[in-house]
């Protein structure tokens, strides 16, 4: 009976209820440090004149227009800006450019720039005469050290310093950041460079009260245009891409593709696809023909042309749309295939792209395959990401792009992206210190978006049967991680989780000299675009784990036309689960603390997503889902508060659970899956409200803890907002992961383990809470009272087979006859 599968059950509205979060009155603490008011006003008002007569020079000198000035404020070491004490919202004339940690002294020191008009020149001395009248307890005040003029180029550079324009170099593509996101400051800006002679792309990108331009140009020209300019918020780099290719001969043969295509059963009505937004494709291909339709192949330049220049976008599409290829080459069976490829082409075919604004060639392409077919259920797969791993977890525009098309912000329309980590920079440093090294090895713009499916690789592939590479041996073990991969390991801890799975992305043989090979044994199968010379190839890297993810959330949409992006995603990690030669490569032991396990998941996410898993029920494996909408924030007397969160009264299989003998293993795991608004500034990583428009949280009432204590825990929880949530220790010592490390991104899964099926039993009520994001704290965008879409995974298991958990609580919902279905190959 184990051996069956049913579909998933979806959970009724009537067992999730609104609960409305009343705040409690709590008295805070002062943490204010201790100065001498008298002293340290007269010091920082002396240094707020000298700011004053120095930008004012500035302007003077070069005849600028501008109608106002940049400060810089400086804070004490290890301290951190109130952020609301930089700006006057209200007026608009006081605003907060960027905030930015700069390391001096072996210390962590914040700095601000801030834009005061002209206008508004005597706004911080009303806040020093406001700190004496107090005797020292304005907080902003007895935080800063230094005041001074912004530094022309230095202190809007919120990118690696290493990285920053060097006086008398040639010109580079940079990253303008404006503090606006109204046309008439892009109308503004033009005018400028117009009359600077400053050459700026056409392309820009729109986040809330942020656009973001690029402009080509050295030092020199970024002074000239911070002096003529009002609404300069950041510089940065501009972004180079990766050229992916693969020249491994194959030795398979062309009357195997033949045979394959004969076998196939494509689904020609079908409204699933997977969109690849690469190098082209060649839909000539035998293969590739039946699933790619002449009007489903795009490119962003017309004169480009949709054909594939490179191969690398017919090698995603051979795994895009058979998965494993090798296995349908194998098998005598019909091949059934449920969903549709579509080819953009990003890429040029001579040359490379400019560093430009990656995240606009990105949107270009989505509303391409969008406008020509706007009904189908699109799996976005991209493999083209960024050449270096410098932003190591922060928003970037290309990735804060994403973030804002997945979350549908301009249109509604939520949207599932697949998205590379990007591989691994030097091989043989990785050969000489395997698998340790890969920790060092940073994922990729844009796959830091939160709102993505992060894709890493882990590999199978370890026999070599090429008698060429006698004495050579397969760098990893079967199920170990691919050498290619990247991770997140060195990423600040307020960054998500990435990558979110791996699959497989292939091996490397090399010999005891250090000698390597990426030899055909080692990678995946896949269709090469110059038929004349051969129809199949080798395929690796995290390209080929990113393809294998896109096919698999294909099938996974397939089999459930109606389910949310939210949902596709979060099934997919749901479904993951660490290998053993995984956790033996980076847990150092058997009983590991839950920051191993985090750190386990910044390397290999977690772990490799299982069709199967995710597509299927069994008896003794059951998995619940909702979607729904909830308002986190209402607007009250002094601006936006918590507003309501979700109780669900989980219909678990109590008599099952309760009868279980003590020893037997059960265990729970829980997945919440939503997208966020983006808004991707520099404008204090500190406050981390200042990227997410919200963020939820999901608990679990602990064993014996009433309705009415558990909704106290949470209204406290909502309270504090407090992503520490010291307040859930209560139920963090059953789960593997806790609420501590859990929270991060936009998708939070965590395993409860460390109970009993009689724990489990008392604890069925799980609540879906939301903490502050930029709609609640902006409230003069006015999206305080937005709403926003979830998704909820809940599964429980047992590894006894002769346990139906299935059974009963299918009865309690309400579904007569369980669906059995079957799993694609």
């Amino acid at each position: 009976m184990a051996g069956e599968r049913y579909s998933h059950i979806r959970i009724p509205n009537d067992f999730q209820q609104t609960e409305r979060y009343a705040k409690k009155l709590r008295k805070i603490e002062n943490r204010i440090p201790s100065r001498d008011p008298q002293a340290h006003a007269q010091f920082l008002k002396r240094k707020l004149e000298e700011a004053w007569k120095t930008a004012e020079q500035q302007v003077a000198v070069t005849h600028s227009e501008r109608t106002g000035s940049y400060l810089e404020f400086k804070c004490d070491p290890g301290a951190a800006f109130v952020i609301k004490s930089l700006e006057d919202l209200r007026s608009k004339k006081v605003r907060l450019m960027n905030i930015r940690e700069v390391v001096e002294n072996d210390a962590i020191v914040t700095y601000a720039t801030v834009y005061i008009a002209h206008e508004k020149k005597g706004h911080f001395f009303k806040k020093l005469e406001k700190y004496l009248r107090e005797d020292g307890k304005t907080e902003l005040i007895n935080r800063l050290t230094d005041i001074r003029s912004a530094l022309l180029v230095e202190s809007f550079w919120t990118d690696n310093r290493e990285l920053s324009p060097i006086p008398g170099l040639e010109k580079e593509f940079i990253e303008v950041w404006l503090s606006s996101d109204a046309p008439e400051a892009r109308a503004s800006f033009q005018a400028v460079c117009q009359k600077l002679e400053i050459e700026e792309t056409s392309e820009n990108l729109v986040f809330p009260e942020r656009q973001v331009v690029v402009v080509k140009a050295n030092k020199a020209a970024l002074e000239n245009l911070t002096l003529h300019f009002d609404q300069i918020a950041e510089y940065r780099r501009a972004k180079e891409t990766a050229a992916f290719w693969l020249e491994l001969e194959t030795a398979e043969q062309a009357s195997w593709v033949e045979h394959l295509r004969e076998r196939l059963k494509v689904d020609v009505a079908s409204k699933v696809s997977v969109c690849i937004l690469d190098t082209g494709v060649n839909r000539k291909h035998p293969l590739i023909e039946p699933l790619l339709a002449t009007d489903d192949c795009h490119t962003v330049e017309h004169a480009w042309a949709s054909d594939d220049h490179k191969g690398h976008g017919t090698l995603m599409a051979g795994v895009c749309g058979f998965g494993d290829l090798k296995a349908a080459l194998d098998s005598s069976e019909a091949i059934q295939i449920s969903h549709k490829l579509e080819s953009v082409k990003i890429l040029p075919p001579r040359g490379s792209n400019p560093p430009h604004l990656w995240g606009d060639v990105t949107k270009q392409a989505l509303y391409i395959a969008e406008i020509a077919q706007n009904e189908r259920k699109r799996v976005l797969c991209l493999a083209i990401t960024a050449t270096d791993d410098r932003d190591r977890g922060r928003p970037s525009s290309w990735s804060g792009l994403v973030d804002k098309l997945a979350s549908g912000a301009d249109d509604g329309i939520q949207r599932l992206f697949i998205i590379a980590a990007g591989n691994a920079g030097s091989v043989s440093d990785v050969i000489a210190n395997y698998p340790d090294a890969l920790t060092l090895e940073s994922v990729h713009d844009p796959a830091q978006s939160w709102n993505a499916l992060t894709v890493g690789a882990f590999t199978e592939l370890s026999r070599l049967t090429d008698a060429q590479l006698n004495g050579y041996d397969p760098l990893a073990a079967p199920g170990g991680i691919s050498p290619f991969t990247s991770t997140s390991s060195t990423w600040d801890d307020k960054w998500p989780l990435k990558p979110d799975v791996l699959m497989e992305g292939g091996n490397l043989a090399v010999d005891r000299k250090g000698a390597y090979d990426e030899s055909d044994d080692l990678c995946v199968i896949s269709t090469y675009h110059d038929t004349t010379k051969r129809l199949l190839e080798g395929f690796n890297m995290t390209s080929a784990a990113t393809a294998k993810a896109a096919w698999m959330a294909a099938q996974i949409q397939a089999k459930y036309p109606e389910l949310w992006p939210e949902t596709v995603r979060g099934l997919i990690v749901h479904s993951a689960q660490w290998t053993d030669k995984l956790c033996e490569q980076f847990l150092n032991t058997r009983k590991p603390s839950k920051t191993e396990i985090k750190r386990l998941i910044r390397i290999c996410g977690w772990g490799v997503p299982s069709l199967e898993r995710a597509l299927a029920s069994t008896k003794n494996n059951l998995t619940l889902f909702a979607e729904s909408t909830i308002q986190p924030f209402t607007k009250g007397s002094s601006g936006y508060k918590a507003n309501e969160m979700h109780l669900y009264s989980i219909p678990w299989p109590k008599e099952e659970l309760l009868g279980l003998p003590p020893e037997t293993v059960v265990t729970m795991r829980v997945t919440l899956s939503y997208f966020v608004e983006p808004s991707p500034g520099e404008i204090g990583w500190k406050d981390r409200y200042r990227y997410m428009s919200h963020g939820l949280r999901f608990e679990l009432n602990a064993p014996g803890e009433t309705h009415e204590r558990f909704l106290s825990r949470i209204s406290s929880a909502i309270e504090r907002d407090d992503d520490d949530n010291e307040q859930n220790a209560s139920t963090s010592d059953f789960w593997l992961l806790g609420s501590d490390a859990r929270h991060k991104g936009s998708l939070h899964s965590d395993i409860w383990c460390k109970g009993s099926a009689q724990d489990l039993a008392d604890s069925n009520y799980l609540a879906i809470f939301p903490i502050k994001g930029w709609w609640s704290t902006r409230k003069h965008l006015h999206k305080g009272e937005s709403d926003c879409r979830y998704s909820l995974i809940v599964s429980i298991q047992t590894p006894a087979p002769e346990v139906d958990l299935y059974t009963p609580v299918s009865t309690q919902i309400g579904i007569p006859t369980p669906v059995q279905i079957e799993i694609p190959v």
